[in-house]
């Protein structure tokens, strides 16, 4: 995939630029739909939310969407992630999906954005990072009234977040060959 310097502008083929825009829609989706309709899962004696482990993609598809929409292509992305979350989830859920999908998005992609043109491995990770850590402390307490199922869904998240960055690495690897 071709990426550049200027994070506004577009890259990549029409194809990449579509199927990463309906993946990242598609996990929007399944955390939000998860969440609302299947209960927690208890691993370890850690509570994590059913969502968590398809948000922890989102983080990873949202940089992917940056380097191939550039930042006004994200921003769509983000909006319609957000009508796509009131549409779908509970109100009590789309609320909270709303609020920790925009405050970590933002910061996710400033931290992207600022780092990218040292390292984009590095920026992937501290961007999901930021992301995931902010995501979970809005939206854990906000969908769930409680923090009983905050260090689940960081530890999910966190899981999750980190097998969407192997397959995206694995993926970029073999087409590269």
């Amino acid at each position: 995939m071709k990426t550049t310097d200027d994070p506004a502008a577009p890259t990549g083929p029409p194809v990449t630029v579509l199927l990463t825009t309906l993946a990242y829609l598609a996990s929007v989706f399944a955390a939000n739909w998860t969440s609302t309709h299947w209960p927690p899962l208890t691993v370890t004696g850690l509570v994590v939310p059913a969502g968590t482990l398809f948000a922890g993609a989102t983080l990873a598809l949202r940089d992917l969407i940056h380097e191939t929409l550039g930042t006004v292509g994200l921003t769509a992305a983000l909006l319609a992630g957000a009508a796509l979350s009131a549409l779908l989830a509970s109100p009590r859920i789309a609320l909270a999906s709303v609020a920790a999908f925009t405050l970590s998005e933002l910061l996710d992609t400033a931290v992207y954005a600022r780092l990218r043109r040292r390292s984009r491995p590095a920026a992937l990770v501290a961007s999901n990072l930021v992301g995931l850590v902010v995501d979970s402390a809005v939206f854990v307490p906000l969908a769930f009234a409680t923090l009983t199922a905050l260090p689940g869904q960081l530890v999910g998240k966190t899981a999750a977040t980190l097998l969407a960055l192997a397959a995206l690495c694995t993926a970029r690897r073999v087409r590269r060959r």
